[in-house]
């Protein structure tokens, strides 16, 4: 049956990419993974949030994360709308995320926030945090930039990866082999029934984001989908359940 990836962890109830939102999506039954997104701030340390920006997620700083030091970053709560519902949440740390997941069996698709800007060197750096914790079985790589899919993939050719797109491929499983990339990562209303063959056409694996409504969670696991990465694992685990005792 398809995989159930927690979408910034268990983004739906507590504040997206923090410590707090990945404890709670692995405290949720059925839940298979977590997706997360990984930046660098001034001094090159890897950190989880989704933007470029603190401006949306931030409740008291604003600006791009890469013009932070970590030590600066720390200083900043990252509750977003939940801010007064739970503690004050602070940026995590690529680190951090390893420490608190490395015993579960949770799998982890690491997005690359290279689409904006590069950040060079970020895929080395990843690899090294992946390498020290040995975590390569359990990782998936994915961005929206190929080139820096395929810079992972020289550093180690054989991790999973993924190639995230939101536009509407021609062929999209056979550009994906072709770059020898395992994985699209397709937004889900792409994925109609004709584009789905021809991607399990070519052997390649669909981890389809950001799926949230009962009836769009069941119309990707009637089509086939691998993964689905979405803000409500609960609601996934629930409705994967009740379409397995129903066969």
């Amino acid at each position: 049956m398809v995989k159930n990836f927690a979408h910034r962890g268990y983004s739906s109830k507590y504040p997206e990419n923090t410590l707090l939102a990945f404890r709670k999506a692995m405290e949720t039954e059925g839940c298979d993974g977590i997706e997360n997104d990984v930046h660098l701030t001034k001094d090159g340390e890897v950190v989880i949030i989704h933007d470029e920006l603190l401006n949306r997620t931030c409740v008291n700083g604003t600006g791009l994360v890469r013009d932070y030091t970590l030590d600066e970053l720390r200083r900043f709560d990252m509750s977003f709308r939940f801010a007064g519902e739970c503690e004050p949440q602070r940026i995590p740390t690529l680190r951090e995320y390893f420490e608190l997941i490395k015993d579960s069996k949770l799998v982890t698709n690491i997005e690359l926030k290279t689409g904006i800007f590069e950040y060079e060197g970020i895929e080395k750096k990843v690899w090294d945090l992946i390498q020290e914790f040995e975590m390569k079985d359990r990782i998936i790589i994915s961005s929206f930039n190929h080139y820096s899919v395929l810079r992972m993939k020289k550093l180690c050719p054989d991790m999973k990866c993924g190639l995230l797109t939101e536009t509407w491929l021609y062929n999209a499983g056979h550009y994906t082999k072709e770059l020898g990339i395992e994985c699209l990562h397709p937004v889900f209303y792409n994925m109609t029934e004709d584009v789905v063959a021809e991607v399990k056409g070519q052997g390649i694996e669909i981890n389809t984001w950001t799926v949230n409504e009962e009836r769009d969670i069941k119309t990707m696991i009637l089509r086939g989908v691998d993964t689905i990465i979405g803000n409500f694992p609960e609601r996934v685990s629930r409705i994967r359940k009740e379409m397995l005792e129903n066969k």
